[in-house]
């Protein structure tokens, strides 16, 4: 061993700075309604009307929605203080999701449920971004990546528990996962925003930075950010369309799973581990990795050998989201931290949406088709990584030359 600040020492050190475990336990809080809205709401609307479509085009309103304000959220988090969009928008995303649910549980006609989740989308926040600049305001440089880590596991962690979570609830009341959406949401921009240790200094309004869409290495991740979701979008597919062509469709949430276990286990040993290659070069080692991961899916024979690909295509997922949050710290002008990552967010989450509608109509003709429409995503974040280097230099490299 090297000492506390290498291998898993890190974690105890990270977790030892003064604040840091409440800071990651109520960002945890906050942030688990993202794995649960959607699903809460195609739960409550079909129960209500029976229509899965209805469902699918409000929740599909409430996401679109949600990944065109988190820039500006964050953004105007950067220029205000996050404690007042925080608190602002919490009460906002409270008022809006009960507006929903009473819309849903009265009848009322489909355009006033869109309306309504819009609302409640334009009023979360990017929690996962909001936290990353926290991180970077709380720690020292040496602990950054392990606390970028931690953020990817937590995510991990929430997705593998947010869709149980909501299931069982739906069991005592369908509207019981959209009301505990507002509750968690409420319960942790509250806490969060009074963590000041964490929060990041606003630009004076005379000093304000120029934004973080306008650097080009923080554009080059974006389409990055986005070709790695369009992948993860369709390796989603192809496990719900592998499991339906083996007449098991209960196996398509449990290969996702063992996805997410892969992320979640090679995001903990990454952050541990101290990585000698500069954060440019392994960009394209973890995209890379990430594209190939997906290739054996094509070539599934059986339910446990799916079961065990899954696992590999989720081992470079956590890895390439860490050093992406790494190099955006080091590309974004500071001041602008908040708006960078949630502009990585919607990126991630528009690939995402795009992987699943590409790789949902080729999955009709196989599930290997969508598995290698999924690689192409995958190789569209590689060849960023390695065409966009020169942009991807950071910004003290940059001044020093």
């Amino acid at each position: 061993m090297a000492g506390a600040d290498s291998g898993f020492g890190a974690y105890s050190r990270l977790l030892r700075e003064p604040g840091a475990v409440a800071l990651g336990f109520w960002g945890m809080v906050g942030r688990f309604p993202i794995a649960m809205r959607p699903i809460s709401c195609l739960l409550l609307i079909s129960a209500v009307t029976g229509s899965l479509g209805d469902a699918g085009a409000v929740a599909a309103a409430m996401l679109v929605a949600q990944g065109l304000a988190s820039p500006a959220l964050g953004r105007l988090a950067d220029r205000v203080s996050q404690r007042r969009v925080l608190l602002t928008a919490c009460a906002a995303h409270a008022a809006a999701i009960t507006s929903l649910v009473v819309a849903i549980l009265l009848g009322a006609p489909l355009w006033l449920l869109v309306v309504a989740a819009a609302a409640t989308g334009c009023a979360s926040v990017s929690f996962t971004s909001f936290m990353r600049a926290r991180w970077t305001k709380m720690v020292d440089h040496g602990l950054l990546r392990t606390a970028f880590a931690l953020e990817s596991v937590l995510d991990e962690t929430i997705f593998l528990l947010g869709p149980l979570l909501v299931t069982a609830l739906a069991g005592a009341h369908p509207a019981a996962g959209l009301v505990a959406c507002a509750v968690l949401t409420t319960a942790g921009s509250v806490m969060v925003a009074l963590h000041r240790k964490s929060e990041p200094v606003p630009a004076p309004t005379a000093e304000r930075p120029p934004r973080a869409i306008g650097v080009p290495g923080v554009r080059v991740l974006m389409v990055a950010y986005a070709g790695m979701g369009f992948q993860l979008g369709a390796v989603d597919v192809t496990m719900v369309a592998f499991a339906r062509e083996w007449s098991m469709p209960a196996l398509g949430g449990v290969f996702l799973s063992l996805t997410a276990v892969g992320s979640l286990a090679a995001g903990v040993v990454f952050g541990a581990v101290d990585a000698k290659l500069p954060p440019r070069r392994l960009l394209t080692v973890t995209t890379g990795v990430l594209a190939l991961g997906a290739v054996p899916l094509a070539f599934a024979g059986s339910p446990l050998m799916m079961g065990f690909l899954a696992v590999v295509a989720g081992i470079a997922i956590a890895p390439a989201l860490i050093t992406g949050s790494t190099l955006l710290e080091s590309l974004a002008p500071k001041g602008s931290l908040s708006e960078g990552f949630s502009w990585l967010t919607s990126a991630g989450a528009v690939g995402i949406a795009s992987g699943t509608a590409v790789g949902g109509r080729l999955a009709d003709a196989g599930f290997a088709r969508s598995a290698w429409v999924a690689v192409g995503g995958g190789v569209l974040a590689l060849a960023l990584s390695v065409g966009g280097r020169a942009a991807l230099r950071p910004r003290q490299e940059t001044t020093a030359q």
